[in-house]
């Protein structure tokens, strides 16, 4: 509360990366040089986990494929093989920790109990975003080791956005359309960063392995997003988060944002385009930001409120 109150910015230090995308391509479609990973605990093998007061430390996936994925644009930078080595050893973890289920789908699950807003999550559960994450890291991993074992487990990771059981898996109708949710059974339209990671996972493995089903998917994941993208409007400014429960905080509202544009670029959708330039922070006006902050500070207290949600804190935080 003390950080959302005092420390709270319109800015965040996230930059588009124009040549990702192509299949010969080794760079992730953003980019940071200063990052601060305040939420990192790194571990004696390499492998960062991730705090927060809720969890306390523990593994997990979407974290350990963005901070490879933030050091393959170090050496991508910089060419110094101490960070494609990081890169590799978050890719190793991700292959040693792929998990290759009886229905056919490979995926990188939580293996600890979480709660968010009024969902509890017990282990192991999915999700869109580590999903795509996962994938976008590990198809690069590919394309700079072409190791087999890594197209193999690459050619399952697609199957989790098929399946259909809300309580279990990533897939959620709404409406005549299909969104790829971050937290499984939980209510629509969802989150959206999380969403929209797991298209640039999507859009990584059609590039990659020319399968017509995962180009399907990504269709389809798209096309839910048009049909939704204005559920998570607020008043042509900023972003909602967690199935509106309260204001995005500015640090997702900037991702949200940049995704966008770069969805737009990929698809060539002016929807994702026009949205995201409506919502730029730096078109904002000072009454327009104070009424920002203002609410969210409101709605983000207000959800603690109702969902109590210090009552979750792990007890080894």
């Amino acid at each position: 509360m003390r950080a959302e109150l005092f420390h709270f910015s319109f800015h965040y230090p996230l930059g588009l990366v124009p040549d990702a995308g192509p299949k010969n391509s080794l760079a992730y479609y953003f980019y940071s040089d200063t990052l601060a990973w305040r939420d990192m605990r790194m571990g004696p093998d390499g492998v960062p986990l991730y705090w927060c007061r809720e969890l306390g430390a523990a593994h997990w996936p979407a974290y350990i494929a963005w901070y490879g994925l933030v050091h393959l644009g170090h050496y991508l930078q910089e060419r110094d093989p101490r960070h494609r080595d990081t890169f590799l050893t978050q890719a190793q973890w991700l292959e040693d920790n792929a998990l290759v289920r009886p229905d056919g789908a490979v995926v990188w699950p939580m293996n600890f109990d979480h709660f968010t807003s009024s969902v509890p999550l017990k282990a192991p559960w999915v999700s869109a975003h580590a999903q795509g994450f996962a994938i976008s890291a590990m198809v690069r991993a590919w394309r700079l080791t072409r190791r087999p074992r890594l197209l193999e487990l690459l050619y399952g990771a697609a199957r989790i956005f098929e399946l259909t059981a809300p309580e279990n898996d990533i897939r959620l109708p709404v409406g005549d359309h299909v969104v790829y949710a971050e937290i499984p059974g939980g209510p629509a339209p969802g989150i959206l960063d999380g969403f929209l990671i797991s298209l640039f996972g999507l859009y990584d493995l059609a590039a990659e392995t020319g399968d017509p089903d995962v180009a399907r998917l990504f269709a389809e994941g798209v096309a839910g997003l048009k049909a939704t993208l204005g559920l998570w409007d607020y008043r042509n400014k900023w972003s909602w988060y967690d199935d509106r429960q309260y204001l995005s905080p500015p640090a997702y509202h900037c991702q949200h944002q940049l995704y966008l544009r770069i969805l737009g670029r990929l698809t060539g959708e002016a929807l994702f385009s026009q949205v995201a330039a409506r919502w730029d922070p730096a078109r904002l006006s000072a009454l327009d930001r104070a009424e920002i902050y203002c609410a969210f500070i409101c709605t983000k207290n207000w959800s603690r409120l109702r969902h109590r949600t210090w009552r979750h804190a792990s007890k080894s935080a």
